[in-house]
């Protein structure tokens, strides 16, 4: 499985942020959309990601709130690890799992395609496992009758 089949299941809404945006609007964004991340452009160029990892960190260094926290920029991860539509799922497992990277930029070229989180990544597994499951039973099921030793 490719990670351009992960991005055909999950659509295509894409939430992004400028790096000049202040970091409770953006915070707000993640929080109103339900998305644990932001992707960061400038000019139309991918220049970072804001995750709820960096906002926890903002919180807490500006003594747990957020007002005067400052801009995105300020906070944002500038060089994120990104992945291509051809990347194998279990190449986006290992980078995930060894570089604790919850959100991977999907880029083709310098064109942004999407975010896959690890949430996309563990459902497209276990959905691919369970459709295998289910035809391979289905296969045992119709296992044909051995034939006589007669015919």
């Amino acid at each position: 499985m490719k990670v351009s089949e992960i991005l055909q299941v999950k659509g295509d809404i894409l939430y992004t942020v400028s790096p000049d945006t202040a970091l409770g609007e953006a915070s707000s964004t993640m929080a109103e959309n339900d998305i644990g991340s932001l992707v960061v452009m400038e000019y139309g160029d991918l220049v970072g990601m804001l995750t709820f990892r960096e906002v926890i960190k903002a919180v807490h260094a500006n003594g747990g709130s957020i007002a005067g926290a400052g801009t995105v920029r300020k906070h944002m991860d500038d060089s994120p690890i990104t992945v291509t539509p051809d990347t194998d799922v279990n190449e986006v497992r290992r980078i995930m799992l060894e570089k604790h990277a919850r959100y991977l930029p999907v880029m083709n070229a310098r064109t942004l395609l999407g975010v896959i989180s690890f949430y996309d990544v563990a459902k497209a597994v276990l959905e691919a496992q369970s459709f295998e499951n289910r035809m391979l039973k289905a296969y045992i099921r119709d296992w044909p009758a051995e034939q006589n030793a007669e015919d």
